[in-house]
């Protein structure tokens, strides 16, 4: 897809966030909005994928469970979400939850226990290796996650087994639950960590499609796995969310949710 096409793709992703996390009432709209943007570069061309039943498609991870409607609009945009389906999410008996489910057409593996979604891609970048297939692997963590021990023997299994078709995205965004990563746990300067345990890295503009489209597309799948460290806004595409804690749980008010929406309107104009 072109930037212009890719862009549209994103402003319909927000739009699903806002709608969606609206009527059911639910929160977590901040850190869907952050990866947006992401997600829209990934679908729109990087993914090589022909079918969700296609055995060599590439792999996609939300190791970030949590921002599990974020995936559900990018599904949706591409086709393979029903728009029926979408309506459920977050009703009594749907697979729409808050955290994705693999029985959601289109999602490989449920995730949204933090810290686990890259040992997750480990184990589908052997598998393709063992199968000699050339899909791809990419996972969506996030900086919080970061904090966790089970990621870090995750990126070092990756490193000595020379994964090179697994790539990383850090959704570095600077907030979690219940602060900023900063005063949490401060891993700062985080390329240098990746790199420490061998894998090659790359720094991106989370928001600038350009920049996203060309470090994912352009690795080298012949030695090392890969992290593009992503730089984001929180809330991003909402100026009252940006980089406000409060969004990561908080579900909005019927005047919110039109001052989101007026917002988003303006960017499609």
């Amino acid at each position: 897809m072109s930037e212009a096409a890719t862009q549209m793709l994103a402003t319909k992703i927000r739009r699903t966030i806002l709608t969606q996390s609206k009527r059911a009432n639910v929160g977590h709209i901040g850190s869907c909005l952050s990866i947006a943007d992401i997600l829209a570069v990934l679908y729109g061309g990087v993914l090589r994928l022909s079918s969700p039943d296609d055995g060599d498609r590439d792999r996609l991870i939300l190791s970030k469970g949590h921002a599990a409607l974020a995936l559900y609009g990018a599904l949706n945009a591409i086709g393979i979400v029903e728009d029926d389906l979408l309506e459920t999410f977050c009703t009594d008996g749907s697979p729409l939850g808050t955290h994705p489910e693999n029985v959601v057409p289109g999602i490989d593996f449920s995730t949204g226990s933090l810290g686990h979604g890259l040992s997750i891609g480990c184990g589908a970048a052997l598998a393709a290796r063992m199968q000699n297939s050339n899909r791809r692997t990419y996972v969506v963590v996030s900086d919080a996650e970061c904090n966790e021990g089970a990621l870090w023997e995750a990126v070092m299994f990756a490193a000595h087994h020379r994964l090179s078709s697994l790539t990383a995205i850090v959704d570095l965004n600077g907030q979690q639950a219940l602060g900023y990563t900063r005063d949490v746990l401060d891993l700062s300067p985080l390329e240098n960590k990746w790199r420490a345990f061998g894998w090659d890295v790359h720094n991106a503009d989370g928001h600038d499609h350009v920049a996203l489209e060309s470090a994912l597309s352009e690795l080298d799948h012949e030695d090392a796995p890969h992290v593009v460290i992503a730089a984001t806004t929180f809330g991003k595409g909402v100026s009252f969310m940006e980089n406000q804690l409060s969004w990561h749980y908080w579900p909005m008010t019927d005047e919110q949710f039109s001052t989101a929406i007026a917002e988003l309107e303006t960017r499609e104009a």
